[in-house]
C-alpha cells in the first residue's frame, strides 16, 4: 500500500493502534520494531523526515562510550558494548567494527599505562579482546602522517560505526515488514484524553494536509521518542516530573579522503577543553568530529555548524597531522546535530551532563529521551515495558529475537565489489535482491553508490522531498562537491518520473535542497565563518 491510500485509510475510517509512536529517529524506529515485531498494531508518525533530526546527524560511532567508564557509568558502558557486539553480528555492512587508536604524547592526558587498563575493563564488559598497545614506530605503520613529536606509545582497540539514517531507515523497513505503518511528514498536533485524564486517542495533521485534513486514531498508549522535541507533548501532560531537555549542539567536518587518508579511526583530546576527537573514515571520506556546545536556536531549523566550530576541529587535524595542512577550502561538506540530553538542572559543562537515557509516564503518555544511538533497542524495549505495564512480560517479545531479519546469501554479481556487496546485504537486509533487480546496478562514479539504490528510495522508501534523498536516503550531499550539485541532471533524468514530480516541483525541490545544504551542510559564510 502506498503512502497516499494509507493516509486515506486514517482519514476515512478510525482506526485503534495499540502503540502510537511520535518521532521517527533511532529511539522512534527501535520502538516501532520491537512492537510491531511483537505483534502490537503500530503506527510511527514523524513531523518531518525519518532521521531528519538527531538521528542523521551523529558521530556514526556505534560504541560503549570508553568516557562513560572513566567517569564510572558501568552499567551503560556494559550495556552499549554488547548492544554493539550484537548489532555488529546481527547487520554487517550496516555496522561494522572500526579500529581506534588513541596517541599518548610526553604530558598528555591519559597515559598509556593508565589507557590499557581502561581498555582491559572495556573489553571485558564486551565479553571480546581488542585492545593494543603499539610503540611510535608501530604506530606509524597503522596510521602514516600521524605527529609523532613527543609520542610515547599508542593504544588500538575496536568499537563500530554505521550509517545512522540509513539504521534508521532499515528498522523502519524491518517494523513495516512485520505490519507497522510508518510515515513521514505526519505532525502530532494533539494528544485526546477521557474523562479520567487516560491517553484515548491521537490527532495527526499530514503535509498534504490541503488534501487530506487532520487525522484522528485511537489508541491508549503513546510513546513520544521526539528526542530535543520532547517537551511539546510534554506540555500536553498534567506530570509534575518531565523530562528536561537540554540541547546540546555536535558539529562535523568532511575532508576528501585522498587529502586525509586514514583507514582506522585516531583519537586525541582537544588542547582547548580536554575533550576526545575523532578522525575517522566513513562514506569513501574522512570526517573530524565532533564538538558539544549549548544549542539554543529553533529546533525547527536545520542546525549548523559554526565558524568557531571549524576552527577547533581544524585546530586538532592539525595537531595530529601536521603534514596535511588541512585548509577550510578542503571541506567537502559539514553536519551538526542537536542531542537531546536529559539534563537535572544543575550549572555544569554540556561534556559533562550524563548520557543515560529517561522516561516519564503520565496515564499512556510515555517520554523517552536521552541515551545513545547503541542502545535504542534497550531503550524502545524499556519504554513499551512501561506502556505495557504488568502485561509486558506475556506481550513483548523475547529479548533474544533479533532486531535485523538475515539478508540471504545470494549470489554476488560477479563485476559487484565484495564491499559494495557487504554494505547492501546490511542497508537492505532481505530486500537486497529485489532492489538490485529493480533498477540499474551500475555504480555512480567516485561514490560506491549504485543508481538502483536512489530508484529504490524514490519507489519505496517515501520521499516526499529531494533533501530526503541527498542527504538521508543516500549520502550523496555530504561526499560530492557543493552538495552534488553537478549531479542533479543526471539524478533528474532517472529519478523525477519515480516521483511522480512535474517539471515545476522538481525545479521547486531541487531550490530548496541546494538551499538547505547551503545554509546548514557547507562552511558558515559572511559573518559568522569566524563566530564561536
Amino acid at each position: 500500500m502506498d503512502r497516499q491510500q494509507t493516509l486515506e485509510n486514517l482519514k476515512g475510517e478510525t482506526q485503534t493502534f495499540d502503540v502510537v509512536v511520535v518521532g521517527g529517529g533511532i529511539t522512534g524506529a527501535g520502538v516501532a520494531r520491537e512492537a510491531a515485531g511483537s505483534g502490537l498494531k503500530t503506527l510511527l508518525v514523524e513531523q518531518k523526515d525519518f532521521a531528519w533530526g538527531t538521528s542523521s546527524r551523529s558521530s556514526k560511532m556505534v560504541h560503549g562510550g570508553l568516557r562513560y567508564l572513566a567517569s564510572g557509568h558501568i552499567g551503560l558502558t556494559r550495556d552499549a558494548v554488547r548492544e554493539r557486539e550484537r548489532m555488529m553480528q546481527e547487520a554487517p555492512g550496516l555496522v561494522d567494527p572500526l579500529p581506534f587508536l588513541m596517541p599518548h604524547y610526553k604530558g598528555s592526558f591519559p597515559g598509556p599505562g593508565l589507557f590499557q587498563v581502561l581498555l582491559a575493563m572495556y573489553d571485558r564488559l564486551a565479553g571480546t579482546r581488542s585492545h593494543q598497545k603499539y610503540t611510535p614506530a608501530e604506530t606509524l605503520n597503522w596510521v602514516p602522517g600521524l605527529n609523532i613529536n613527543n609520542l610515547r606509545a599508542s593504544s588500538r582497540f575496536t568499537d563500530a560505526v554505521t550509517d545512522d539514517a540509513r539504521l534508521v531507515q532499515r528498522l523502519i523497513a524491518e517494523a513495516t515488514r512485520d505490519g507497522a505503518v510508518c510515515l513521514n511528514y505526519v505532525t502530532a498536533t494533539a494528544i485526546n484524553r477521557d474523562s479520567d485524564g487516560e491517553v484515548s486517542g491521537l490527532r495527526l495533521n499530514p503535509e498534504e494536509a490541503s488534501e487530506q485534513g487532520e487525522i484522528t486514531i485511537l489508541t491508549r498508549c503513546v510513546i513520544n521518542a521526539t528526542g530535543a522535541w520532547a517537551d511539546r507533548l510534554q506540555k500536553q501532560s498534567a506530570t509534575d516530573n518531565p523530562l528536561t531537555i537540554r540541547p546540546l549542539r555536535g558539529s562535523h567536518l568532511v575532508i576528501p579522503w585522498q587529502k586525509l587518508p586514514v583507514t582506522c579511526a585516531v583519537s586525541l583530546m582537544h588542547p582547548d577543553d580536554r575533550r576526545p576527537v575523532f578522525a575517522f573514515p566513513w562514506a569513501g571520506a574522512t570526517v573530524l568530529g565532533t564538538t558539544d556546545l549549548e544549542h539554543a536556536e529553533d529546533l525547527n531549523q536545520e542546525p549548523g555548524i559554526t565558524g568557531g566550530e571549524v576552527d577547533y576541529l581544524l585546530k586538532i587535524a592539525t595537531r595530529l597531522f601536521p603534514g596535511a595542512t588541512i585548509e577550510r577550502a578542503d571541506v567537502l561538506s559539514t553536519w551538526a546535530g542537536v542531542r537531546p540530553v536529559v539534563t537535572d538542572g544543575e550549572d555544569k559543562a554540556p561534556s559533562r551532563e550524563n548520557r543515560e537515557h529517561a522516561i516519564r509516564h503520565d496515564k499512556g503518555l510515555i517520554s523517552i529521551a536521552g541515551g545513545k544511538l547503541t542502545t535504542f533497542r534497550q531503550m524502545a524495549r524499556q519504554a513499551l515495558a512501561v506502556a505495557l505495564g504488568d502485561q509486558h512480560e506475556d506481550r513483548l517479545r523475547s529479548d533474544e529475537q533479533p532486531v535485523f531479519a538475515t539478508t540471504p546469501k545470494d549470489h554476488k554479481p560477479d563485476d559487484m565489489p565484495a564491499l559494495t556487496w557487504h554494505r547492501l546485504g546490511g542497508y537492505y537486509g532481505p530486500a537486497r535482491q529485489a532492489m538490485l533487480n529493480n533498477g540499474d546496478a551500475t555504480e555512480i562514479p567516485g561514490t560506491g553508490l549504485l543508481w538502483a539504490e536512489l530508484e529504490w528510495a524514490c519507489e519505496k522508501e517515501q520521499v516526499l522531498h529531494l533533501d530526503d534523498l541527498m542527504l538521508r536516503r543516500t549520502r550523496l550531499g555530504l561526499i560530492l562537491p557543493d552538495g552534488a550539485a553537478s549531479l542533479l541532471s543526471d539524478i533528474r533524468k532517472r529519478c523525477q518520473s519515480l516521483l511522480g514530480w512535474d517539471d515545476a516541483r522538481w525545479q521547486q525541490e531541487q531550490e530548496r535542497y541546494l538551499t538547505t545544504y547551503r545554509k546548514a551542510y557547507q562552511l558558515p559564510l559572511g559573518e559568522d565563518a569566524r563566530d564561536a
